[in-house]
């Protein structure tokens, strides 16, 4: 992973849409949901929808399948684990002695 796929991920979900329709994909589950029960449930239009969730799958977030004539959405698990674990996992690294910031946020 590096700064670079990851800047274009942090700026995809920078977006207000796109971090709602990304979110409501995460808490779907492995199953993922038909793209009508995300315009349903984020209350876009079709081609709005379509437009953030090609921004989405641009940047490796998202992918999609078909089931005969439903179109599935995603999340990629994997995508969402480097792109977090690239923020934390150097936590703290340069603070010597100090208490991590993370920690000390949960104390």
């Amino acid at each position: 992973m590096d700064i670079k796929t990851t800047a274009t991920r942090l700026e995809a979900l920078g977006n207000e849409t796109r971090l709602q329709v990304f979110r409501i994909l995460v808490r779907a589950g492995r199953g993922g949901l038909p793209v009508g029960e995300l315009q349903r449930r984020t209350e876009t239009a079709r081609s709005t929808l379509s437009h953030h969730l090609h921004k989405l799958i641009a940047v490796g977030l998202v992918y999609q399948e078909r089931d005969g004539t439903t179109l599935f959405c995603h999340a990629n698990y994997a995508a969402m684990d480097e792109t977090l674990g690239f923020l934390a996992r150097e936590c703290c690294a340069d603070a010597g002695a100090e208490r991590c910031g993370a920690a000390g946020a949960a104390a």
